[in-house]
């Protein structure tokens, strides 16, 4: 086919919506109308002579064709706003940009975030605190930090797991010298438990301490993230249910008291990004750095845990 003949505006409208699998995301994203996606795509469908969506009602699906028209389209306009990127004047200053959630920014990277400004003062670190998945298009982060159960949390990305989730009980020793006493599992039923996001955390916790789920409370306060919850238990408001990453330094420092050695997997950390072979320097640099930093923090606990 020529290349005067490509539909360079309908390609583009479709890549946005079949990376959305939605027309009205798609023309959020391009700044145009829902009306004109649709327009843009039938006429490429025309062109084509095949549909590449099959419509259901409120939702649409990649056919064969859109299917393997996409997966090049995206290889192709990423190559290009890499191009693009690359040939921007670099600034005197490099930066690297990671998208990070939030609780395990205000808890964990922050407070080591200095050692890697004494490691490489050349390169600057923007941190996007947000809990939303990313594409790593042109204009976003190019590394994310996640929590997920599994590597296949994030769509056209890679993932490397830094560290797993073990969580475990904590209290102040103020509320535990003023509370009931903390002999066997079944007694935290008598506190204030604090939870975080669910009360799924809990309920495996117990389980797996060997306590009948219908022993379990199913009260307490819902807080948004490991920060806050964190923090209630500092103050004194009830139990946690934290991530030893997280809370390390807290038992250590004797902030936080750890009543039962009975600790439960819950997920893990990821490196994500784009190609995690394909970094620029600056987030390579950052990069081996979180590596670094996330097997000090497993040697510090004693935690054992493959990231392969």
């Amino acid at each position: 086919m020529k290349r005067g003949r490509m539909p360079l505006t309908a390609l583009r409208s479709f890549e946005v919506a079949g990376r959305h699998l939605s027309f009205s995301r798609a023309a959020e994203e391009l700044f145009v109308s829902q009306a004109a996606i649709s327009r843009q795509i039938r006429e490429l469908e025309t062109f084509l002579r095949q549909p590449l969506f099959e419509r259901h009602h409120r939702r649409v699906e990649l056919t064969n064709a859109g299917g393997r028209l996409l997966a090049q389209l995206v290889r192709s306009f990423d190559d290009i706003d890499k191009l693009l990127s690359e040939l921007v004047a670099a600034p005197v200053q490099s930066v690297v940009r990671v998208s990070v959630e939030p609780s395990l920014a205000s808890v964990w990277l922050v407070p080591r975030l200095n050692r890697f400004r004494q490691l490489r003062p050349d390169i600057d670190v923007s941190l996007e605190v947000d809990p939303r998945l990313i594409e790593f298009r042109s204009d976003q982060p190019e590394l994310a930090l996640r929590f997920s159960a599994n590597a296949n949390s994030w769509p056209r990305s890679q993932a490397e797991r830094l560290a797993s989730t073990v969580d475990s009980p904590v209290l102040s020793p103020a509320l535990l010298a003023l509370g009931p006493p903390l002999e066997k599992p079944i007694d935290l039923a008598r506190y204030t438990l604090l939870h975080e996001e669910n009360r799924q955390g809990w309920a495996r916790w117990f389980e797996a301490a060997g306590v009948p789920a219908d022993a379990v409370p199913g009260r307490g306060p819902m807080l948004a993230d490991a920060s806050l919850s964190k923090q209630a238990a500092l103050l004194g408001h009830g139990v946690a249910l934290g991530d030893l990453l997280q809370i390390g330094g807290e038992v250590a420092s004797g902030e936080l008291v750890k009543p039962f050695e009975i600790d439960v997997a819950s997920g893990a950390y990821w490196l994500v990004a784009r190609n995690l072979r394909d970094l620029s320097e600056p987030a390579a640099a950052f990069a081996d750095w979180l590596r670094s930093e996330f097997a000090k923090s497993r040697r510090a606990l004693g935690v054992q845990d493959n990231t392969t």
